[in-house]
């Protein structure tokens, strides 16, 4: 099969008549290019998902529906509400109560629970965006179980001749021609009943998804299309990304007609113009030229500049060692533990002379502050006697 390349500039239109005549090419529009991402387009329609439920409730009298008073106390039994009379095996059982037989369930549940979910436009745009740019990718429409090995070329785009295909026979002749068979075949074989309570529900078979033909103008495309196991229709004005990544899965297998294909551009622009159809919207931009992180720090370019690995152990942990016992220690962790140290062991070491002379030149200070300072105290008593008596 041909190598599948996303730079080529161009895109072949096959001929529904014939797998290998190529019609024409077309642009490959800007939308392919856009960012993959998955948590986005993941995030979008676990919320988009949400907004086709229908509410639902217990009954607002479930489990109250009986005139039970509690029996108080005094009766050595549980205070909880009793239905009253006699004669059955009713009489006297509990009720109301979560775990009572027959009582309401805890915290009923309501119709006016938040079913619905508010998703901002601008990041439905871009989830969609992405299922577009994986759809292109042979890798991720086959990761996501699509059989393709027959397909010519990705994305696959046909002739706007399809669009006058009105019979099932025909639609069917025509995806066997390009090899898009294959998956309408696996949807058909998937076909099982469900496992669960939905059976009785009215949904009572599950089955894979087949390809997703998208169209601009339908001239009976849509009913020669739609008997086809698997197989769904979507208009290119209303793409919708449950249908581009059913359960939030990137890579579904789309085939475009041509004139679908060669809307895009107007549809979600490029990135020299913005969309006419969507106001305020620009294609999301990639923050990396290339993607592919590992091939960028296996390249030569990175490799050479890179330091030699480090196979030795790289972290060494000292061992734990008292302060309190190991003096260099202390030291380190205290830079004036040495001077002190010091100081005790001259004051250890010193005699009991030296000592003697030590206090006694202390003392000798001490006893001349002390004269000084009586001194002060007699002249400022004198000084103010000399001023005579204080009066008032």
């Amino acid at each position: 099969s041909t190598p599948y390349k996303m730079s080529r500039p161009v895109v072949s239109v096959f001929d529904i008549e014939s797998a290998d005549s190529v019609a024409s090419t077309v642009t490959l529009p800007a939308v392919f290019t856009a960012p993959i991402r998955a948590d986005v387009v993941h995030y979008v329609h676990t919320l988009m998902a949400k907004n086709k439920r229908q509410a639902y409730a217990v009954s607002l009298r479930a489990g109250m529906q009986t005139p039970a008073e509690s029996w108080g106390t005094g009766r050595a039994v549980a205070r909880i509400p009793r239905v009253p009379g006699g004669g059955t095996s009713r009489s006297g059982q509990g009720a109301f109560g979560n775990m009572c037989r027959g009582g309401r369930m805890f915290g009923a549940t309501k119709i006016w629970r938040h079913w619905h979910k508010k998703i901002s436009v601008n990041q439905r745009r871009y989830a969609v965006s992405s299922a577009l740019a994986a759809s292109a990718l042979p890798a991720l429409v086959m990761a996501r179980g699509h059989r393709i090995d027959n397909v010519p070329e990705f994305p696959l785009v046909l002739s706007d001749s399809l669009n006058r295909v009105s019979h099932t026979k025909d639609a069917k002749a025509v995806l066997q021609k390009v090899g898009a068979y294959d998956d309408v075949e696996k949807a058909k074989d998937s076909k099982k009943i469900r496992v669960g309570a939905g059976k009785a529900r009215n949904r009572r078979h599950t089955q894979r998804r087949g390809p997703l033909v998208i169209y601009d103008v339908s001239e009976g495309l849509d009913k020669a299309f739609r008997n086809l196991p698997g197989v769904e229709l979507a208009m290119v004005d209303n793409l919708s990304l449950l249908d581009l990544a059913p359960g939030g899965h990137l890579g579904r297998f789309c085939i475009w007609t041509k004139g679908a294909f060669e809307k895009l551009d107007s549809i979600f622009g490029t990135y020299e113009e913005s969309a006419k159809f969507k106001s305020g919207f620009n294609l999301p931009r990639s923050f990396m030229t290339n993607a592919d992180l590992t091939r960028i720090i296996n390249s030569d370019e990175v490799q050479s500049v890179l330091k030699p690995m480090v196979t030795g152990p790289t972290l060494v942990i000292p061992k734990k060692r008292n302060p309190l016992r190991r003096p260099e220690v202390k030291a380190a962790l205290n830079p004036y533990q040495s001077a002190v140290r010091a100081r005790e062991v001259k004051k250890a070491t010193a005699d009991k002379a030296a000592k003697a002379k030590e206090v006694a030149a202390r003392r000798q200070i001490l006893k001349k502050r002390s004269k000084e300072f009586s001194a002060r105290r007699k002249a400022f008593y004198k000084s103010a006697s000399a001023e005579g008596p204080v009066s008032f």
